[in-house]
């Protein structure tokens, strides 16, 4: 989380900074490094909701980033990118963004959330299965790891949090389906950009290893 919160200080598009948490371990370890940190409802059903309850404390702010806090590699670039996104075109109502994926064992991975695209560059569906299913070989089609970030223009961010988790969302547990099911439109940023998340102790094991080998640097 600490290493989360350091790549958002360094971005230039970012106004405030603040982790949302339920949890009071959470909240006393932001402390500790210096971050502002405020306490939402244990009983949101998604981390968009929660972001949602946060955002409350920003009322001027337009735009809302949700970067995850199991994104310790994330790009402030990136997250750049997005803001300036949605400042640039007000209709995108949400985005977020993807990588290539380079090894074939991730495909399969049901802790890797894969997306695909229209040709505007558009979410058609996230999965923790392996879509699209390549049955053919098909020219320049690769396979995209979602990753652990979105953008909101605050007026749909306060839409989505009003709707219920739909059938799909429950079904993937992927909170961006209810929007998806909703008719809304996603924006993708495509990235090389490799942010792995840490979702289960061997991933973790991982991101460490990564972290005492790598000099501290925030592309």
């Amino acid at each position: 989380m600490q290493h989360v919160w350091e790549r958002c200080q360094d971005c230039r598009e970012i106004d405030d900074i603040v982790i949302a948490t339920d949890d009071e371990r959470i909240l006393e370890a932001a402390a500790g490094f210096g971050a502002r940190a405020v306490l939402t409802s244990p009983h949101h059903p998604s981390g968009t909701d929660r972001i949602a309850e946060a955002s409350k404390a920003f009322p001027d702010h337009r735009i809302i980033i949700n970067v995850q806090g199991d994104e310790p590699l994330i790009s402030p670039a990136l997250i750049d990118e997005l803001v300036r996104s949605l400042r640039a075109e007000p209709s995108i109502p949400m985005i977020t963004a993807a990588a290539p994926i380079e090894e074939a064992a991730q495909v399969a991975d049901e802790n890797i959330v894969k997306v695909v695209i229209d040709q505007r560059g558009d979410s058609l569906y996230f999965s923790r299965s392996a879509i699209p299913f390549m049955r053919n070989t098909a020219p320049g089609l690769r396979h995209l790891r979602h990753l652990g970030i979105y953008g909101f223009q605050r007026d749909f961010l306060l839409q989505f949090v009003s709707w219920p988790p739909s059938p799909l969302e429950q079904a993937e547990s992927l909170e961006q389906l209810r929007a998806l099911d909703r008719g809304t439109r996603i924006r993708v940023v495509l990235t090389d950009d490799l942010s792995p998340g840490v979702d289960t102790e061997v991933q973790a094991r991982a991101i460490e290893a990564h972290l005492l080998r790598t000099p501290k640097s925030h592309p």
